[in-house]
């Protein structure tokens, strides 16, 4: 029994858990470069960064700056623009976009623009995109850290901030638009009394009684 087991055992190979290998960056005299590790073949593109909406990572239509967004404004991305808004920009911009951030409140020796000047609040939306893509000024790119659908979504809250602060009535639907004045009572109609209101008499102090 132990003898079958030993042949068994010594008729097992090591191949398959000992294959040949290179170590990361050995030297390999089968390359004519002599290197190991070898690159992606030439027009190789990772899964994801193929890039074929140009506009969507540059914000561009040739040289221009477009004015649209590359997908539709939901509340969830206005939300995902305010948070990101809320992280990267606000430090400097302000939280309603004034260009009096805490950062400027600090010291900071160039305060920004207002997103409420006229030139910004005529700026076409690829503009923005670019700006925090490639950065402008002493204003340093954020295209690391930001990704662009996020750069998408600050674009479109910056545009929020400069509607919420320019805003008219003429802006609301009509179905929302609530009357600057209260009715008066004759507008309730004829016979329309106003409303009953109960008051309980006041109580005199200990000092007020009469004795």
């Amino acid at each position: 029994m132990l003898f079958t087991a030993f042949v068994a055992l010594a008729g097992c190979r090591q191949d398959m858990h000992d294959q040949p290998r290179f170590k990361p960056f050995a030297r390999s005299d089968f390359y004519t470069d002599l290197r190991s590790a070898r690159p992606p073949v030439e027009g190789t593109v990772a899964r994801g960064q193929l890039r074929e909406d140009s506009y969507l990572y540059t914000g561009k239509l040739g040289n221009d700056p477009g004015d649209y967004l590359p997908f539709p404004v939901t509340e969830e991305l206005l939300a995902r623009g305010q948070q990101r808004y809320d992280i990267y920009c606000a430090p400097c911009h302000s939280r309603v976009g004034d260009g009096n951030g805490v950062i400027v409140a600090r010291g900071f020796p160039r305060k920004p623009p207002s997103y409420h000047i006229e030139r910004l609040r005529q700026a076409p939306l690829g503009y923005f995109f670019d700006v925090i893509t490639n950065g402008y000024g002493s204003m340093t790119d954020y295209a690391t850290q930001i990704a662009p659908r996020d750069r998408w979504a600050i674009v479109a809250y910056i545009r929020a901030l400069q509607l919420s602060q320019a805003a008219t009535s003429a802006d609301v639907p009509a179905g929302q638009k609530v009357p600057s004045d209260p009715p008066q009572f004759e507008e309730l109609g004829s016979g329309a009394t106003p409303p009953v209101v109960e008051t309980k008499p006041a109580r005199h102090s200990a000092q007020e009684e009469p004795k």
